[in-house]
């Protein structure tokens, strides 16, 4: 924990594996690796390695080696971290000892052999009598090998903590916190591990102390806790989940089964309501044998959990557990919990409450940090036709409400006033073909007979309701220009339909293709085959249920992702399935085309987003952190960001450009479901099972706003075409319509809220609510704004 590190000395004992040591750079950001190293990047995104300078000796390439690594980076006096060593009681573990002593006295590391001659209780005159050097080089790589066996198996009695008071983890060969990147100052070179491997992430539960002790010892914080001020209590009760996950854990894990049943009976009534399924859960681990194999308690383990909490409350907790020598519990806030300190007032309770929940706390406030364009990327020039006077008229008149907002202000912001925009060429984006043009002149026609919306002119609704789909409708898209509606089904087929006159037709067979003048002006018409037309087309292809569904911008193509893993891309000419993307091993949720066509963007089971493009086989990006499944994604109106919402509770925003996440949102406390962009591309709206909508600034990257109405999951969401109105679709069989354009303004952005993450939401979100619309019995899964701004809903009927 950088945060806490006060300047301390420290040694960590490593075993190496055969051949020379492996020199990895410290890994920047999460990026698109799974896992992370060290206290430069230990968050929310699984990482669990240590980061150590280190200095290799002994053995040739074939032997093990002993790594000691050393940071000296403390003043004359500090008090030193006692390292966890074995007890020189028997004479090979005291020949062991020896020899370590005797290596850091000829490194001249005076500090670090007397904090562990102290540990080991050994007087100098011991270890300055034993042997001649000789005889400690014949001790050889058995030596090195038998004293990383002892320390990784956690010798007799229990491991020697930190001294309250340090901001460093106690070292073992396990997991020792990093002291930062190796100074001049500071032996040998940097080694990140990657992902930890099950029996050493639980080993760092065999050290432990007194399995009576535990509930006296959590009931003692607990007590101090809430016989503190109120300003303290509020942020300090955040301890109380962390902690008592990781108390029961190490009594199941060192196999003090009763305790570990009392325990979690006497305390876990007093956590709050949103870790309830999180409990559950918890309360089936029962035994040593159960931790191997459960995700979410390695998850626990290796990702840090967060809490932020203002620095006179921490040096509260710091002075009551050095007063009371809680060893126990300071040994767990230093070695699981990651304390992100911050000067200025404490938080609230609303405040915090609006902020946790998620699987590991709260975000870090570095996450959220880095620079996002959030702009929109200038328009190309097109030239509108005009068909005739009336429609020159009516498109000089309607040009300022769309086509020069689209175009001129906010194309020329991007080139000009607009610091936001992303560089043109910052990604590669697909050039516009003459149908897209085609299209975007249709588009800024219809633009011109669109309604402004607000809360005196709200939209009117068209529920399309599948009828008869015996609840095993699980997506739904509609194209942007609202002609084709597809629904993916629970028995593994996609269906596409036309809401329009206009018939679903093939392209003919390449014999009838060879008669067809390809000179002619309707060539386009000509290929389709007049026998195949019909309102529905069946797609089939999938072995599993269809979870996910969308339409290329052209309207050429469909994305479907299925339980069976695959994502498939489907010819809307020829009804046929083109590609099947195997990347994902477990089932795919969601995909998403990008708003310029080509990239897509798929989240699944396997906990990662996968970025693809239509003509590569293979991923071009994994976006890896979250803890649990990624249930949906979405593009960023420009293309060079992708959002993400996961069962862990968070929300993710990626960098399109290097994989790395640049936004991490924590606030909800369910899985989150549904995702969507302001139109402009500043804000966030994120929907999830605890039936609220979640509003981001992906700016400053801070909430702002919380919509309370919905009594069920919130499956869809949608911001109008020109951002004035958010429509929300739940399982409670509502679409409510809340006023965005009152949500977004005047947001507290100033630089202290940004900086400590002081958000203070409206206390009734009510006063945005612009309207209910219920259904009979029909959980809305999608919606969509036409471009006039009509309001498509679209769900199955579920009788009762």
């Amino acid at each position: 924990m950088a945060a806490l590190a006060e300047e301390q000395t420290e040694v960590a004992v490593k075993l190496e594996p055969e051949g020379p040591p492996t020199l990895l750079p410290p890994q920047a950001g999460d990026g698109a690796g799974e896992g992370s190293g060290g206290t430069t990047n230990n968050g929310p995104n699984g990482g669990g390695g240590n980061v150590a300078a280190s200095s290799s000796t002994g053995g040739d390439g074939g032997t093990p080696k002993l790594t000691v690594a050393v940071s000296t980076a403390a003043p004359a006096g500090a008090a030193p971290v006692p390292a966890a060593a074995p007890e020189a009681g028997a004479p090979h573990d005291r020949q062991t000892l020896l020899a370590v002593l005797q290596f850091l006295r000829q490194s001249n590391l005076r500090e670090a052999e007397e904090a562990l001659r102290r540990e080991a209780r050994l007087l100098e005159e011991a270890v300055a009598g034993s042997g001649a050097p000789g005889e400690v080089d014949s001790v050889g790589a058995e030596v090195a090998s038998a004293l990383l066996s002892r320390v990784t198996a956690s010798a007799p009695g229990p491991a020697a903590p930190d001294p309250p008071g340090t901001g460093t983890s106690g070292v073992t060969a396990v997991s020792g916190s990093a002291s930062g990147p190796a100074a001049p100052g500071k032996v040998g070179s940097v080694a990140v591990e990657d992902q930890p491997d099950v029996s050493a992430v639980l080993s760092a539960y065999s050290q432990q102390g007194d399995p009576t002790m535990y509930e006296e010892y959590y009931s003692g914080l607990k007590h101090f806790i809430e016989c503190s001020l109120d300003c303290h209590r509020a942020e300090l009760s955040q301890l109380f989940y962390p902690l008592f996950v990781h108390m029961y854990l190490e009594l199941v894990y060192n196999q003090h089964e009763n305790e570990a049943k009392s325990f979690f009976e006497r305390f876990h009534g007093d956590q709050e309501c949103y870790y309830q399924d999180d409990l559950r859960v918890l309360s089936s681990l029962t035994k040593k044998e159960h931790m191997k194999g459960n995700e979410t308690m390695l998850d626990f383990r290796t990702s840090k959990f967060v809490l932020r909490i203002s620095r006179d409350s921490y040096q509260l907790l710091k002075r009551h557990l050095q007063e009371k020598q809680n060893n126990q519990i300071w040994n767990i806030v230093q070695e699981h919990l990651y304390i992100d300190i911050f000067d200025g007032m404490p938080r609230s309770k609303q405040q915090i409450d609006a902020m946790v929940g998620s699987l590991a706390g709260e975000a870090k406030r570095e996450a959220n940090k880095s620079k996002v364009f959030f702009g929109l990327l200038k328009e190309p020039e097109i030239e509108v036709p005009l068909d005739d006077e009336d429609e020159e008229g009516e498109n000089e008149e309607g040009k300022p409400k769309k086509k020069k907002p689209k175009k001129d202000s906010i194309g020329s912001k991007s080139k000009k006033q607009d610091p936001n925009a992303p560089p043109q060429n910052r990604i590669p984006l697909p050039e516009l073909k003459d149908s897209d043009k085609l299209d975007k002149i249709m588009n800024m026609k219809e633009t011109t007979k669109r309604v402004r919306l607000g809360p005196d002119c709200l939209p009117s609704i068209c529920f399309y309701t599948f009828l008869n789909a015996y609840q095993g409708l699980t997506a739904v898209d509609v194209t942007d220009d609202s002609s084709l509606i597809a629904g993916g089904f629970a028995d593994s087929t996609v269906r596409v339909w036309s809401v329009t006159p206009k018939k679903l037709r093939s392209v003919k067979q390449a014999s009838d293709l060879s008669l067809i003048d390809k000179e002619s002006d309707d060539v386009l018409e000509r290929i389709m085959d007049e026998k195949t037309a019909s309102e529905l087309k069946i797609l089939y292809g999938h072995s599993g249920p269809v979870y996910g569904a969308s339409f290329s911008p052209d309207r050429n193509y469909l994305l479907s992702s299925s339980e069976d893993g695959t994502v498939r891309l489907w010819s809307l000419q020829t009804f046929t399935c083109l590609v099947g993307y195997k990347g994902h091993n477990y089932p795919v949720w969601d995909t998403q085309f990008s708003p310029y066509g080509y990239y897509f963007v798929s989240g699944g089971h396997d906990r990662v987003a996968r970025l693809w493009a239509t003509d590569h086989y293979q991923p071009l990006r994994i976006f890896a952190g979250h803890l649990a499944d990624v249930n949906c994604t979405r593009f960023h109106p420009n293309s060079n960001y992708v959002a993400t919402g996961s069962a862990d509770r968070t929300v993710r925003l990626w960098d399109v450009l290097n994989g790395n996440c640049v936004r991490i949102f924590t606030g909800h406390k369910g899985p989150i479901h549904s995702l969507t962009f302001s139109p402009n591309g500043r804000f966030l709206a994120t929907g999830a099972t605890d039936g609220r909508v979640l509003l981001w600034d992906i700016g400053h990257g801070l909430m702002v706003g919380e919509l309370k109405g919905h009594t069920d999951t919130v499956c869809s969401l949608r911001f109008s075409r020109d951002g004035e109105i958010l429509a929300s679709g739940s399982m409670d069989n509502t679409v409510r319509l809340w006023d965005a354009i009152k949500a977004f303004e005047d947001l507290e952005t100033d630089d202290f809220t940004t900086a400590t993450g002081h958000i203070n939401l409206p206390e009734n979100s009510q006063e945005l609510l612009l309207g209910t619309y219920m259904t009979k019995s029909t959980p809305v899964v999608h919606l969509h704004f036409t471009r006039r701004n009509l309001v498509l809903a679209a769900g199955a009927y579920s009788p009762q």
